[in-house]
């Protein structure tokens, strides 16, 4: 079995997850479950972010141990993944003993081979963002990426140096074009590198001003600068410095999927990272896009984020999955709105896919009494060209994380299925006693709705599976090497409606 290795970034416990987290993650997990329908063993990790001063002072404001406070925030995450179906393989926290060992042998590795130096530093500083900035960055006198106050300090600090490997990874992205996708991404990052100079990284955080975080391992005085500290969960979560065996099985990762406001985290720090630890850089950084309100970003402190588990009791989880994936090309931006929920929903899951299964299950069970049965190899015309495509284009477009593609692709089978059913009238078959053609139609829809539903399991993993059982299938069955059509019978259960119409504004 080949091994494919997923992560998706750590999310920071200052506040409960939104539609943004939700998003990342259905995206890995729809691209696990795809890797695994292809029967290739997969490590899907996830995780949160658990240090630094925001957090602190969030746990201060809630009048809660800071522990505590995590571990709650922590929860919500945990809970909502599991609503969502995601399938990770491992859960990091950044608060983990062996995650804080590997971060400090780190810091003592790049620190003896004098990559890493103390030195005074004059900047600004934004908490919201745990980040650093020369006045030549800010905007206007603000955190040019939250657009929040800064405030100016000046201190020594510990430095890892960035500019000593800027060429190297100008370099590398120029021999990997493929490294950063999509391509608007790969070519920001480039031209950043190819028109800035990139100062030094400062990897620590005096303790009198940011207290809660790892400590310096070659000083005291000093805590570990919180992205620092959470890229290299990358490697600790696969045993690096713990578990030689199980880390030269997954590293380097095949992708690490990420949201494109921490692109410059990822695409610039983490690569060189890895370069003076002698690590291999992984094989795609892929940053998705944003979903907006309006022309806004999601944001708590614009107060315009969308709760998950609110569409959830609403939609469904696989509703929500559905949608996100299917509403815009990943990499894109989106707008999110309840008007474009459920007109997706409604035309799509409940009238499309729900009806064609709903009415196929109650004609087999009015006409044949729950059980076809027939070598019916004949495929219907209508059916081959959506089924030849899928079997042509699924791989390559899954593989390539083109999402909206494949689903519009399943879709032609399904909205074919529907027509299949309009245009050949098997009541009227049924009324003209012409049993063994509405035997052959049942079993052509059965059969054709079988394949759509092993397609469709890495977008909607319960559909798929309920689906399957109403078919009377095994779960097995799901996988990408029963996708073809086949000769058998059915003895199906049939169920309530996979999905019901929302008809509230």
């Amino acid at each position: 079995m080949s091994k494919f290795y997923i992560t998706t970034p750590l999310y920071y416990v200052n506040s409960s997850p939104h539609i943004g987290h939700a998003y990342t993650n259905i995206i890995g997990d729809c691209v696990a479950r795809f890797k695994r329908l292809k029967n290739e063993e997969v490590f899907f990790l996830t995780g949160t972010d658990e240090h630094g001063e925001k957090i602190k002072l969030t746990a201060d404001e809630c009048n809660e141990d800071t522990l505590y406070f995590i571990d709650r925030v922590v929860n919500s995450f945990k809970e909502l993944w599991n609503k969502l179906n995601i399938s990770y393989d491992f859960f990091i926290r950044t608060t983990q003993d062996f995650h804080i060992r590997v971060v400090q042998e780190v810091i003592r590795y790049l620190f003896e081979q004098e990559d890493i130096y103390k030195s005074n530093y004059q900047g600004f500083y934004c908490i919201p963002c745990e980040s650093l900035w020369t006045e030549a960055q800010l905007d206007n006198g603000l955190c040019p990426e939250c657009k929040r106050k800064v405030e100016e300090i000046v201190e020594e600090n510990y430095f890892f140096r960035l500019s000593k490997y800027q060429d190297w990874l100008k370099r590398y992205l120029k021999d990997n074009p493929n490294f950063i996708k999509p391509k608007i991404r790969y070519n920001e990052v480039l031209g950043f590198l190819e028109n800035n100079d990139l100062d030094d990284l400062c990897v620590s955080r005096p303790k009198k001003r940011v207290s809660w975080g790892i400590d310096f391992p070659i000083d005291d005085n000093f805590v570990v600068y919180v992205w620092f500290d959470a890229l290299i969960n990358y490697i600790s979560g696969i045993g690096f410095n713990q578990d030689k065996d199980k880390f030269n099985k997954w590293w380097p990762a095949d992708i690490h999927l990420i949201g494109k406001d921490i692109l410059r985290q990822h695409a610039i720090f983490w690569p060189i990272m890895l370069k003076a630890l002698n690590l291999q850089p992984p094989a795609m950084i892929f940053a998705h896009g944003w979903w907006k309100v309006g022309e806004e970003k999601m944001s708590k402190s614009r107060g315009n984020i969308v709760n998950p588990e609110e569409l959830i009791k609403t939609i469904g989880a696989d509703g929500l999955r559905y949608f996100l994936l299917r509403e815009i090309p990943l990499g894109m931006d989106g707008n999110f709105s309840w008007l474009a929920i459920k007109n997706r929903f409604n035309s799509d899951l409940a009238n499309d896919l729900g009806n064609l299964v709903y009415r196929t299950l109650s004609m087999v069970e009015k006409y044949f009494e729950c059980f076809i049965s027939g070598n019916f190899e004949k495929i219907p015309d209508s059916f081959k060209e959506c089924l030849d495509n899928l079997q042509k284009n699924y791989v390559p477009l899954m593989e390539s994380l083109d999402f909206s593609s494949v689903l519009e692709e399943i879709w032609q089978l399904v909205n074919t299925m529907n027509k299949f059913i309009e245009d050949t009238k098997p009541w009227l078959l049924w009324k003209e006693n012409k049993v063994e053609d509405l035997k052959w139609f049942l079993f052509s829809l059965l059969e054709g709705i079988r394949i759509m539903s092993i397609y469709i399991y890495p977008f909607m993993p319960q559909t798929s599976i309920e689906i399957m059982n109403q078919l009377g299938r095994d779960d097995k069955e799901i996988t990408l090497k029963k996708a073809i059509w086949q000769k058998g019978s059915f003895k199906i259960t049939k169920g309530k409606p996979l999905f019901s119409r929302i008809d509230a504004d």
